[in-house]
């Protein structure tokens, strides 16, 4: 009864909107006084688990999403894009879906992606008269490909969280995201073409298109070699998820300020204080989820969710489709990083007793985590994308539920059914080395 009202209070605060450290800081308070617990294990414990060099990688990814954002790097990437679809109508909406998921590749984070890209593209599509809620849907359901894309930080906290290969959990989202941002892509293609009011695209000559696109590609390239440097280096064994991080930041700073010219000192000292004060707020957060999460195992949470669900039904498919309602339903109410440190240790040993790769679950709730941040009552993505968009959020709501019934949803069923879809990667690239359970 205590884990039941401890949860039910958890996401009560949540819903109103108590900061997210005090809202799981509440639950340990409660479940400390409920249940009697000796306060001596708590500190160690969080301590035990904060002091890991992989959670360095999270801060710095940060702040190289803050310097891209502000260097006008991603500015050069949808010129490069637009450029080669130049000639398509609504090729925008295109460009948006792709540039998040390029962009999100490199920094990690939809809230930086959808911040970027979505200041650089907004006034364009303004522009050629596209319907104002396509452009605050598109870019709101786009964001979220960051959580998925490589180098993703959530899957960095699942990795973290579940003991896991970082490698082999980036790997694991990359067909899932490939699928979902071409479905994004031709869905947001379709819901806008035939809009009345949309400009036409330019007519330009073959010599003419070709010369416009070698100079954005040439523009674009310092851009273009910055997810190639990444990836690369992490995929191809040279270097840890961390030390990538850090040629991130390296590789950003120089490109942002020589070469676009579009990033200051004074902007450099801006992200470092805002970094600072992102990463303060999510290390408290982990110490209390990370207490909260040792709380629900030694009260043998998972057990229990497990008789309940079996009480239901024993086929692991059947099992799947419970799990995945708890995803998207906590995914609605509490942000990533909160949902990723509290799902992972709960659900993981679950994932084991029905036969579930690790590394398929950390695709699975990547994909569950991305719908739930564009999922009402909550969906953060939809209220920062209608400040960053300045779009109303009602015109928003309709061409947001066609992306995420033709979009998302196909995209989790594929993902959570054909598991080949998140270890065929994982093993091609890994090989031997690649152990799904």
């Amino acid at each position: 009864m205590e884990l039941l009202i401890a949860v039910f209070m958890l996401i009560v605060l949540l819903i109103i909107g108590i900061p997210v450290p005090f809202c799981f800081g509440s639950a340990v308070v409660f479940l400390t006084v409920t249940l009697g617990y000796d306060t001596a294990w708590m500190l160690p414990t969080a301590f035990g688990k904060t002091n890991s060099i992989l959670l360095m990688t999270i801060p710095m990814f940060i702040l190289a999403g803050a310097i891209m954002n502000g260097g006008k790097i991603g500015g050069a990437l949808v010129g490069w894009l637009e450029s080669m679809l130049g000639k398509i109508k609504g090729n925008l909406v295109i460009v948006s879906v792709v540039a998040c998921g390029v962009f999100g590749a490199v920094c990690g984070s939809g809230t930086a992606t959808l911040s970027c890209i979505g200041s650089i593209v907004t006034p364009r599509m303004k522009e050629q008269k596209y319907p104002l809620g396509i452009i605050g849907a598109v870019l709101c359901c786009s964001a979220p490909l960051g959580l998925l894309i490589p180098p993703s930080g959530i899957q960095i906290l699942v990795a973290w969280s579940g003991q896991l290969s970082v490698l082999a959990c980036f790997l694991a989202t990359v067909i899932p995201g490939i699928i979902l941002m071409v479905l994004l892509s031709v869905i947001s293609w379709i819901m806008v073409k035939k809009a009345p009011e949309l400009a036409e695209p330019e007519h330009l000559g073959a010599g003419e298109w070709m010369l416009g696109m070698r100079k954005k590609t040439v523009s674009a390239v310092p851009a273009l070699l910055m997810p190639v440097i990444i990836l690369g280096g992490i995929y191809g064994g040279f270097m840890t998820p961390t030390e990538s991080a850090a040629i991130a930041v390296l590789y950003a700073l120089p490109v942002s300020m020589l070469i676009y010219k579009g990033y200051s000192f004074k902007q450099l000292g801006e992200s470092l204080l805002e970094t600072s004060v992102t990463t303060g707020v999510m290390m408290i957060m982990i110490i209390f989820i990370s207490i909260l999460s040792r709380m629900f195992l030694m009260e043998q949470l998972p057990d229990k969710m497990m008789k309940v669900m079996f009480v239901v039904s024993e086929n692991p498919m059947i099992i799947l489709l419970m799990v995945n309602i708890m995803m998207v339903v906590m995914g609605m109410i509490m942000d990533d990083v909160c949902g990723t440190l509290l799902l992972t240790p709960i659900l993981l040993p679950v994932m084991h007793e029905i036969g579930i790769s690790p590394y398929h679950f950390a695709a699975i709730l990547g994909v569950n985590l991305g719908m739930g941040n564009i999922t009402p009552p909550c969906a953060p993505f939809i209220f920062m994308s209608s400040r960053v968009c300045k779009v109303e959020t009602i015109p928003m709501l309709k061409p947001i539920l066609i992306l995420i019934v033709f979009a998302y949803i196909p995209t989790l069923i594929l993902t959570t059914y054909v598991p080949q879809l998140s270890l065929w990667l994982p093993s091609l690239i890994l090989g031997d080395k690649f152990v799904p359970f």
